[in-house]
C-alpha cells in the first residue's frame, strides 16, 4: 500500500510539474477562471512606463566618417548635459531585411515623463546638438511613444 501510495505521489508530482511547465506563465490566482497569465517571454518584467523618443538618421552623401563620428560624439554627451534625460542609447544598422530605406543610425532617447521630453526639445544643449547634425542630415524620422 506504502509503494501504491508512493507512486501515486510521484505521478501526481509529475503531473503537476507538466502541466506548469505546458502553461508557461500560468499561475493559480484564484480568479473566476482560474488563472492568470503572465507574459510568457523570461526576461519580461513590469515596469513603470516611460516615453521613448526614437530618432532616426541618415547622412548626406560626401558627410565624411569623422563628420559622423562627431555627430555621433554630439548626441551621446546630451544625456551628460540634459538632466530631463533619463536613459539613451544607440547604434547603427545591422538589418539583414534591408529594409532601412537608408537610415544607418537610431538613437533612443527615454524620459520619465512628457514634462520631461518638452523640455529636452528646446533645451540649449539640444539645439546646439541640432547646429551639428543639421548640415549633414539627408533624412531624419521621429517617434515617440510611450512603453507598455
Amino acid at each position: 500500500m506504502n509503494r501504491s501510495v508512493n507512486r501515486s505521489m510521484k505521478m501526481l508530482l509529475v503531473g503537476l510539474l507538466a502541466a506548469t511547465s505546458l502553461c508557461g506563465g500560468c499561475i493559480i490566482a484564484g480568479n473566476e477562471g482560474g488563472h492568470s497569465h503572465k507574459h510568457s517571454h523570461p526576461n519580461y518584467e513590469q515596469r513603470t512606463p516611460v516615453l521613448r523618443h526614437v530618432v532616426l538618421f541618415s547622412f548626406k552623401e560626401g558627410t565624411s566618417r569623422a563628420q559622423v563620428r562627431k555627430i555621433e560624439n554630439a548626441f551621446s554627451a546630451l544625456p551628460s548635459k540634459i538632466p530631463q534625460i533619463h536613459d539613451f542609447e544607440w547604434g547603427t544598422d545591422v538589418s539583414v531585411e534591408k529594409q532601412a530605406k537608408g537610415y544607418t543610425h537610431c538613437f533612443l532617447v527615454t524620459f520619465r515623463s512628457t514634462a520631461d521630453r518638452d523640455a529636452y526639445l528646446p533645451h540649449e544643449e539640444h539645439e546646439k546638438f541640432r547646429q551639428i547634425v543639421g548640415p549633414h542630415m539627408d533624412q531624419v524620422l521621429v517617434l515617440d511613444y510611450w512603453t507598455k
